[in-house]
């Protein structure tokens, strides 16, 4: 592996925001998919109460990573890689990471304005209940609820781009850039 690329590795906490994260994400997406097609039942209302309770901690995650970010830079991407970036890719690159971490925050709070609107409290792990973060009104709700899954539906077409530029440049470009946030020693 290129020694530029070793020495510009993410520090150890931002990885384990990232893959933590990263998890959650898609936990919460399949979890979201599965239960928005069952029926009425104990068991939707449990998956819901999860659905909601993950939210949460996702929200609470993202902050923390991003003032994490915020008081510890990223490592610079190697000028090797920068020189071999199109222009485009770069521009690709910046967006998807700014549109990403906007979601982070976007889907869990539309989630949260659309339970508060349909009249349902948010009570974290069933002990500790959150502010309504609109007042219950079932129209509001009912405008609310498809910009959740869209909202949901664009950070996983995001995931997605990431990961695929992630595997690209493990695969085809060889240039050691996942590295950079993978756990271990590298």
């Amino acid at each position: 592996m290129n020694t530029d690329i070793a020495s510009r590795r993410y520090n150890g906490f931002s990885m384990l925001l990232h893959w933590i994260l990263a998890l959650a994400l898609v936990g919460m997406f399949t979890m979201g998919l599965y239960m928005a097609d069952l029926p009425f039942s104990p068991q939707r209302l449990k998956l819901y109460n999860w659905h909601k309770w993950a939210g949460i901690t996702v929200l609470t995650l993202s902050t923390l990573r991003l003032l994490w970010r915020l008081t510890h830079r990223p490592p610079p991407l190697p000028q090797a890689v920068t020189l071999a970036m199109p222009g485009w890719q770069m521009q690709v690159y910046q967006a998807t990471h700014v549109l990403m971490y906007a979601l982070f925050f976007a889907v869990p709070l539309i989630g949260w304005s659309y339970s508060s609107a349909a009249g349902f409290p948010i009570v974290v792990f069933g002990v500790l209940p959150l502010p309504d973060f609109v007042a219950p009104d079932k129209a509001l709700a009912e405008l609310i609820k498809p910009w959740h899954a869209i909202a949901a539906f664009t950070l996983a077409g995001l995931v997605v781009l990431h990961v695929a530029a992630a595997l690209k440049h493990h695969w085809i470009d060889k240039d050691g850039l996942l590295a950079r946030i993978l756990p271990g020693k590298r």
